[in-house]
């Protein structure tokens, strides 16, 4: 094979049982490899060594309050829409001690609860995934505050992005400007073609992984297919939302019917935010033991839409399912911009697939766009 030039932004055609080297080649270097897999019938986010742990032959079918894995035998990967598992997960952790108190002889002394953060590389990231990871940099990664934790978990990953080339029924990426096609943020990003991926170079490391896997310069008929993927997935979304003038439509109908009507359905169960790749409520516990000598203090996910998350002294500030609902989409959609300089929404339909009842963001904010019209 003869030897080709990589370079920042350059495509390579990597055949398809190479993908085993570039995953054994990050192993090696000492990452952990973790990647979409099916375990026990459910689609998560799990250690992947070999094409074979990948979601092989599987793709998914999607609606409100609906997801289905489907075996169809194909040869391809990443077919596959993500399922409730995301990315967040590993640098903003369900979980994460903070300090440990100990009382002795009449004084408290305080232990910082550290664990050094694993070096991860995270295979298959769908472009509206790699969008969500760049807000919660924006949350996390603030100049005025950064999060140890999140900071140290963020420098110590690697990213292998993929393309989506068959959204699912509830995606809406193209709407937000997400997706399909990974454009920035990974080191690496895949587009699944028959027989082999192309593999963009996205930074130095990436180029340093890719420069010892055998792999050759992707020709002109491969870039096209590649491209003609990406624009045929782009016309084949499930969902679509306008989000033109959003945030201030929003912000001045906080009065609107709708939100009456979406309370009555609404079960206020949090599910749409525990999927959510962007929500980052949080809520600390403390864990005492019996004699009242040593307590654990740890940092765990939280909700909006749990009524005590806006319990204070002197009542709750978001008594009512309305309230709440409310709070959720007129953040996510609305004042968020005025945060991050970026929406809370990466239109990967997740809280409308995870609903319980099926309620659409989508639908929800067309329905109230149309009456405010009326």
């Amino acid at each position: 094979m003869a030897e080709i030039r990589l370079e920042m932004g350059s495509t390579v055609a990597l055949p398809r049982r190479e993908m085993d080297t570039l995953l054994a080649r990050l192993r090696k270097l000492g990452y952990e490899t973790i990647g979409p897999s099916v375990r026990d019938g459910s689609l998560v986010y799990a250690p992947v060594e070999t094409l074979s742990d990948l979601p092989r032959g599987y793709t998914s079918e999607q609606d409100g309050g609906r997801f289905r894995l489907v075996y169809s035998g194909h040869s391809r990967c990443f077919d596959i829409t993500p399922g409730p598992h995301t990315w967040k997960q590993f640098l903003f952790p369900p979980r994460s001690g903070l300090v440990s108190l100990r009382r002795e002889g009449g004084s408290w002394s305080a232990e910082k609860i550290a664990s050094p953060a694993p070096r991860r590389a995270l295979i298959g990231v769908r472009a509206c995934e790699l969008a969500a990871l760049d807000v919660q940099d924006r949350v996390f990664l603030r100049d005025d505050y950064t999060d140890p934790i999140y900071r140290d978990g963020r420098h110590q990953v690697f990213i292998v992005a993929v393309s989506c080339l068959r959204p699912g029924g509830t995606c809406f990426c193209a709407s937000m400007g997400t997706g399909p096609k990974a454009k920035h943020g990974y080191d690496l990003a895949l587009t699944e073609l028959e027989d082999q991926f192309l593999v963009e170079i996205g930074s130095d490391i990436g180029r340093s992984v890719m420069s010892e896997i055998p792999c050759q310069q992707a020709s002109a008929f491969l870039l096209r297919a590649a491209q003609q993927g990406h624009e045929r997935a782009e016309k084949q979304m499930g969902r679509e939302m306008v989000v033109e003038g959003l945030p201030e439509f929003l912000l001045a109908n906080l009065d609107h019917p709708r939100w009456d009507d979406v309370a009555r359905r609404c079960l206020s169960c949090a599910n749409c935010t525990q999927v959510c790749p962007t929500c980052f409520c949080w809520d600390v516990h403390d864990h005492t033991n019996l004699p009242g000598t040593l307590t654990h203090r740890e940092r765990v996910w939280d909700s909006c839409f749990n009524p005590g998350y806006s319990y204070m002294a002197g009542g709750n500030t978001r008594p009512t399912v309305r309230s709440r609902y409310r709070q959720w989409l007129s953040h996510k959609l609305g004042s968020w911009k005025e945060q991050f300089d970026a929406l809370g929404c990466v239109g990967c339909g997740r809280c409308i697939t995870w609903c319980p009842v099926g309620i659409d963001i989508t639908a929800e904010v067309a329905a109230m766009r149309k009456e405010a019209r009326a």
